[in-house]
C-alpha cells in the first residue's frame, strides 16, 4: 500500500494524496468499471447464498472441553459404563394432568420403546423404572434418553421424530416437555428478522437527517447488505464442516452489519468532500479509497486481529465465535472497498441529486466541532479528568462480576427447554436441573488388598451425604467390567448459582481426595453442570492471556501505522477504559437485576462465562476502528501542517459527524438485538451498545482530543531504531518523524 500525504497546499485538508499506490488503483478501477464490478458481487451474491442453501451447515452449544475432568469423566464412563451411561443424556419431563403417572403405565411404557427405537438413541431409562426419577406425589417424572452425540446438533427434524414418540402420552393428557440438549434442538427457529429490521431502519434515519443526501443513505446500506448476506452464506459453509455455537450467527449479524455500514459510510463521506476539488468522480473515488479506505482496511484488519486473538483462549467454541465474527467483517470490509466506489463511480457528480435537506459532508473551518475542539484545547485537564471519573463511575460493578452459565430456567417461558426446567424445580428442587455425576476409576491391586470396594463405597456415600450443599446422593454402584464407582449428587441450589459452582469445587478439591487417595482410586466430577464449571474455570484462568494477546496484537498494528508509541499505548489504555466500563454495566443490569425486567428476564444471572473473553476481543476491535478513523485524518494533516494543535481540531472535527453517526448506527443494530429471547444474546447485546457510546462520545470526544493536546508534539516522536524496525505502509512519507524542537520525549536518551 502507498499513501502520500501531499496536498496543493499546506492549510488545505482533503485535497488527497498523490496518484499511486494499491488502494488508489483499486479505488479508481472500480469506479471507472462500476458496472463490471457490481454484476462480480451479484454474482458473487447470488453463488453464496445457492451454496448455502444446499451444503449450509447447522449451529449447536458445544462446552466439551477434553483433557478436563468432566471430559475425562464422561469418556471413562462412555468406555466402561455400558449402554446406561453412555453418550449425551437428555430429559424429557411428563406431567400427569389428572392423578398419578402410574395411570398411564401402559402409554408411558409403549413411549420409552419407541423413544429407544429413534435413530441414535443408545439407551432409554423411563420413569416408571427408576424410583429416583418420580416425584413424591407420583405425578412428575423424567424419561433420560441417552444420544450417540449431542442431540442439539440434530437436524431439526429430528424434533418432529421425538414429538411422534411421545404422542401417545399428550393424547393421554400428559404434559411433555423436552430438557438439556435436546430442548435446545426444540427451540424456535431465529426466522424474527425484528433486530435486524429495527437496526436497518434507524440507520436510514440516522443517515438521512446526519447527511441529508439519499445516496450517503442508500449507498452504505446496499453495501453493508450485500457484504452481510455474502459473509453469514460462508460462514454457513464453514458451519457444516466445523462447529459453531448458537450464537455465532446471530454474532455474525451484529458484526457484519454494524461495521459494513460504518465503513462504507466513512467512504462515501470522504469521497463527497474530495468531490468539490477532484478532477472527476473516479479520481475522487482513488483518493477516497487510497487514504480513507486505507484507515477502513486497517480497521478491519484490527477487528479481525481482535477476534483471532480468542483463539488465545486455547478454545474451540471460543475461537470459533471469533472466526464467525471475523467471517462478516472482512466481508464487510471487502464490500466497502470495493462495491462502494463502485457505486460512487457510477452516480457522479449528481451524488447529491436526491436528498431530503441540504447536503452535508465534512466540515470545515468554524463550524460546531470545530469550536467544540476549540472548547477541549482550552481546557484539556478538565475533560480528561471528567471523561475518566465518568468511565470510572460506570466500571466500578465491574469489580464484582461472577462469571457462570446461564441456565434455562433464565429462557422464555415460550420455550419447551424453560418448561421442562421449571416441572423438574417444582417436583424435584433446583438443584436437580444441576445434578452432578460421580466417576471414580479403582486400583484393583490396592482395592482387594485394602479396604473392600463395597467399604470405599459405603464411606464415599456418607461423605457426599454429610458434604454442605448437597440436597441428596446417590450411593456409588460399580459398573459391570467392575472398572468404576458412579454415583449421583444432587445440589441444594440450581446451576446458575454460586453456592453450586462452590459446591462443585468443594467436591472436587476436597472431598474426593479425602475419601479416595488414601485408597489408591481417583475421582471425577462429569455431566452438564460439571462441564460448564470446568469451562467457566477455563475460560477464567485464560482471560489474561487473551486481553494481553490482542492489545499486544494492536500495539504493534498502531504503531505500524500511526509510527507513533504514545498514540498506540494511549488507544490501548483508553479503549481498557471503555471495555471495563462495559463491563460493569453489564453485571449492574444481569447481575445485580437493575433493570432485568426491562429486557425481559424474570430473575438476575450470572454472566455468561464466554461473554467477557467474546465482548473484550470485539469491543476492543470496534474501538480501534474509531480511533484509526480520528487518527488517520490527525496524522494525515500532522504530515501536511506539522502544526499538532491544528492536526488534533481538524480530526475532530473532519471526523466527529461521521463517527457519531456511525456509532448511532451501530448502537441501534447491538440494541435491537435486545429483543432477542436468548439472554446471552441480550447480554452480548447490551454490553456492544454501551461500549460503542462510550467509545463515540467520552472516549473519542472527550478523551483522546484532551490527551492529544496535552501530549502536544510528542504524540509524533518515535525512536529512530524503532522506526527502522517497523514495516512501513505509507513508503512516500519521511523514513522517520522527526522531533521538532522543543518537544518533550518520553525517553529522549533512547532516540538515536
Amino acid at each position: 500500500m502507498r499513501l502520500s500525504c501531499k496536498a496543493p497546499t499546506a492549510q488545505r485538508t482533503g485535497a488527497g494524496p498523490a496518484r499511486g499506490g494499491l488502494l488508489y488503483g483499486v479505488g479508481r478501477a472500480c469506479a471507472a468499471r462500476p458496472w463490471r464490478v457490481i454484476a462480480v458481487w451479484l454474482v458473487v451474491l447470488l453463488a453464496a447464498l445457492a451454496a448455502d442453501r444446499s451444503w449450509g451447515g447447522s449451529y449447536a452449544d458445544d462446552f466439551n472441553l477434553s483433557g478436563t475432568p468432566s471430559s475425562t469423566g464422561a469418556d471413562l464412563l462412555d468406555a466402561h459404563g455400558g449402554a446406561g451411561l453412555r453418550g449425551v443424556a437428555a430429559q424429557i419431563v411428563v406431567r400427569s394432568d389428572e392423578g398419578t403417572l402410574t395411570a398411564h403405565r401402559e402409554e408411558l411404557s409403549a413411549a420409552g420403546r419407541r423413544l429407544a427405537d429413534l435413530p441414535d438413541a443408545v439407551s432409554v431409562a423411563s420413569p416408571l423404572d427408576v424410583p429416583e426419577a418420580v416425584t413424591d406425589d407420583g405425578r412428575t417424572g423424567y424419561y433420560t434418553v441417552r444420544f450417540r452425540e449431542n442431540p442439539a446438533q440434530f437436524e431439526k427434524s429430528y424434533v418432529d421424530r421425538v414429538d411422534d414418540a411421545v404422542r401417545g402420552l399428550r393424547d393421554d393428557g400428559v404434559t411433555v416437555e423436552y430438557g438439556g440438549p435436546l430442548g435446545q434442538l426444540a427451540r424456535p427457529a431465529a426466522a424474527d428478522r425484528t433486530s435486524e429490521l429495527i437496526g436497518v431502519g434507524t440507520a436510514v434515519v440516522v443517515l438521512l437527517l446526519g447527511f441529508g443526501s439519499v445516496a450517503a443513505a442508500g449507498f452504505p446500506l446496499l453495501t453493508a447488505v450485500v457484504g452481510l448476506l455474502t459473509g453469514l452464506s460462508a460462514l454457513a459453509l464453514l458451519a457444516a464442516e466445523f462447529s459453531f455455537g448458537t450464537a455465532a450467527p446471530t454474532l455474525a449479524v451484529m458484526m457484519g452489519l454494524g461495521v459494513g455500514l460504518d465503513y462504507s459510510l466513512f467512504l462515501v463521506t470522504r469521497h463527497r468532500k474530495l468531490l468539490h476539488t477532484a478532477d472527476s468522480p473516479v479520481e475522487a473515488a482513488a483518493r477516497t479509497v487510497a487514504t480513507s479506505g486505507r484507515a477502513v482496511l486497517v480497521a478491519s484488519l484490527t477487528v479481525t486481529l481482535s477476534l483471532a486473538g480468542l483463539f488465545a483462549s486455547g478454545v474451540h467454541f471460543i475461537g470459533a465465535m471469533g472466526v464467525a465474527a471475523g467471517t462478516t467483517v472482512l466481508a464487510g470490509a471487502a464490500a466497502a472497498l470495493t462495491l462502494t466506489p463502485a457505486l460512487l463511480g457510477l452516480a457522479g457528480r449528481r451524488v447529491d441529486r436526491w436528498h431530503v435537506r441540504t447536503p452535508v459532508d465534512e466540515p470545515d473551518d468554524g463550524d460546531v466541532w470545530h469550536r467544540w475542539a476549540a472548547v477541549i484545547r482550552r481546557r484539556p485537564w478538565t475533560f480528561l479528568l471528567l471523561g475518566l471519573v465518568l468511565l470510572g463511575v460506570l466500571a466500578v460493578p465491574a469489580a464484582s462480576m461472577r462469571l457462570g452459565h446461564v441456565a434455562a430456567g433464565a429462557s422464555p417461558t415460550s420455550y419447551t427447554e424453560r418448561r421442562a426446567y421449571d416441572l423438574i424445580a417444582d417436583g424435584f428442587g433446583a438443584g436437580a436441573n444441576g445434578k452432578l455425576t460421580v466417576v471414580v476409576t479403582l486400583d484393583k491391586d490396592r482395592a482387594t488388598t485394602g479396604r473392600r470396594r463395597d467399604d470405599l463405597a459405603d464411606a464415599l456415600y456418607d461423605k457426599l451425604v454429610h458434604t454442605p450443599g448437597v440436597a441428596s446422593a446417590t450411593r456409588p454402584t460399580s459398573t459391570r467390567d467392575g472398572a468404576l464407582l458412579v454415583a449421583g449428587v444432587t445440589p441444594d441450589t440450581g446451576p446458575q448459582e454460586e453456592a453450586t459452582t462452590d459446591l462443585a469445587h468443594r467436591l472436587r478439591d476436597d472431598v474426593l481426595p479425602e475419601v479416595l487417595s488414601p485408597e489408591g482410586a481417583t475421582g471425577y466430577l462429569t455431566g452438564t453442570t460439571a462441564a460448564q464449571e470446568d469451562f467457566r474455570d477455563i475460560l477464567a484462568g485464560r482471560l489474561p492471556v487473551v486481553v494481553g494477546v490482542v492489545v499486544a496484537a494492536a500495539l504493534v498494528l498502531l504503531l505500524t501505522v500511526f509510527r507513533s508509541p504514545l498514540v498506540a499505548l494511549k488507544a490501548a489504555v483508553l479503549n481498557l477504559l471503555s471495555i471495563t466500563a462495559s463491563f460493569g454495566v453489564l453485571v449492574a443490569v444481569f447481575q445485580w437485576g437493575w433493570g432485568t425486567a426491562l429486557l425481559g428476564v424474570d430473575q438476575a444471572v450470572p454472566v455468561e462465562s464466554y461473554v467477557p473473553m467474546m465482548m473484550f476481543a470485539i469491543v476492543f476491535g470496534l474501538s480501534m476502528d474509531y480511533e484509526i478513523f480520528l487518527l488517520s485524518r490527525v496524522r494525515e494533516t500532522w504530515l501536511e501542517t506539522r502544526d499538532n494543535h491544528r492536526s488534533v481540531a481538524i480530526g475532530l472535527a473532519s471526523t466527529a459527524r461521521v463517527i457519531t453517526c456511525a456509532a448511532l448506527i451501530m448502537t441501534s443494530v447491538f440494541l435491537a438485538f435486545l429483543l432477542s429471547t436468548n439472554v446471552i444474546i441480550k447480554m452480548l447485546a447490551l454490553g456492544l451498545g454501551v461500549s460503542v457510546v462510550l467509545d463515540a462520545t467520552v472516549v473519542r470526544l472527550l478523551l483522546v482530543p484532551a490527551a492529544m493536546y496535552l501530549l502536544g508534539e510528542a504524540n509524533w516522536w518515535i525512536p529512530r531504531r524503532l522506526d527502522r524496525i517497523l514495516p512501513r505502509l505509507d513508503p512516500e512519507g519521511p523514513r522517520s518523524t522527526p522531533r521538532p524542537a522543543g518537544a518533550t520525549a518520553p525517553s529522549p536518551g533512547r532516540s538515536r
